[in-house]
């Protein structure tokens, strides 16, 4: 540890960005139930080595089962939350999860447009336990005043399809350039989506542009329902973005990290599984050095992640 002598003259403020961890502003919902919302997102991007500047827009009234209702915080106090901190500090990333309100949208683009030079991923829950009108004009908002500024949108297939492909008609369903070309029609330049049925009990996520599909994880059903796995998975996501990964890296990276989260997941209540994001952190009674000295494994995740292409690889 170095101390400082005294002198603020030494303190500069390039000395200081130099020596912080990257920081990251998130918009999202407190979740009492430790699965999604400001929890995932927390303990994901400190997991990712990341500063973490988080913005409560509202609080989920829910349990492990589901969603009950949820509590939106007024539009003033989230501008005020986040205007406070990004003149602060220097932020490398946003992550734009559930805003609770479509008046909170509206304040959460005019605070993005202020900071045009930021990448924003913005993740899309499940919404069904919404009230049907509320939830459409959210959507509405959403996809008018928040896609134009994403930079990577991540979302589970079936809720992104009945979203941005509600007219969808063909016989086959909705492929990951399918979902890319319609979120490009709000500005979206990248989409990372999540539970593509496959084959054999597996599960596939595609990074796409309306152009290519550009990566492809393939891994294992798990049999147990989780809750929190997008909201984990977009918080890594922008985490990785924040210490200047390249977008095929970090999204190879970031689902690794949560194959080993769901992986190392539990049941702390009555209703679903939830990652254990902290999972690297736990004491492993078996993670022993062997007598050659390669050390044990702390995890063997259950997905399997397949070849993920480079930029010199796509396809």
């Amino acid at each position: 540890m170095t101390i400082s002598s005294g002198d603020p003259s030494s303190n500069t403020p390039s000395t200081a960005q130099e020596a912080c961890l990257p920081c990251v502003v998130t918009f999202n919902v407190n979740d009492p139930s430790g699965a999604g919302g400001l929890s995932a997102d927390l303990t994901a991007m400190a997991s990712a080595g990341c500063h973490v500047l988080p913005v409560v827009t509202g609080t989920y009234v829910r349990d492990t089962r589901q969603v009950h209702h949820h509590l939106p915080l007024d539009e003033d106090a989230i501008d005020d939350q986040a205007r406070c901190a990004l003149e602060d500090m220097a932020v490398q990333t946003v992550k734009v999860g559930f805003a609770a309100s479509a008046e909170a949208l509206s304040t959460i683009a005019e605070i993005l447009s202020d900071y045009s030079d930021i990448p924003v991923v913005s993740y899309m829950p499940e919404l069904a336990w919404w009230d049907e009108v509320e939830r459409e004009h959210y959507l509405d908002a959403f996809a008018e005043l928040v896609l134009p500024q994403t930079s990577v949108l991540v979302g589970n297939h079936n809720t992104l399809c009945r979203w941005l492909l509600p007219d969808w008609s063909a016989a086959r369903p909705p492929g990951p350039r399918d979902v890319a070309k319609a979120a490009a029609e709000h500005g979206v330049p990248y989409t990372l989506v999540t539970g593509f049925n496959a084959p054999d009990q597996h599960l596939e996520s595609h990074l796409a542009s309306p152009e290519a599909v550009l990566a492809t994880a393939r891994y294992e059903r798990f049999e147990a329902t989780f809750t929190g796995a997008g909201d984990t998975l977009s918080a890594a996501l922008a985490a990785l973005l924040a210490n200047e990964n390249d977008l095929q890296a970090a999204c190879a990276e970031a689902l690794t990290y949560l194959d080993q989260c769901l992986d190392a997941g539990f049941h702390p209540g009555m209703g679903h599984a939830v990652p254990d994001r902290l999972f690297w952190a736990h004491d492993d009674a078996d993670d022993t050095d062997d007598t050659d000295g390669d050390a044990a494994p702390t995890t063997t995740p259950a997905h399997r992640l397949a070849d993920f292409p480079t930029d010199s690889n796509p396809h």
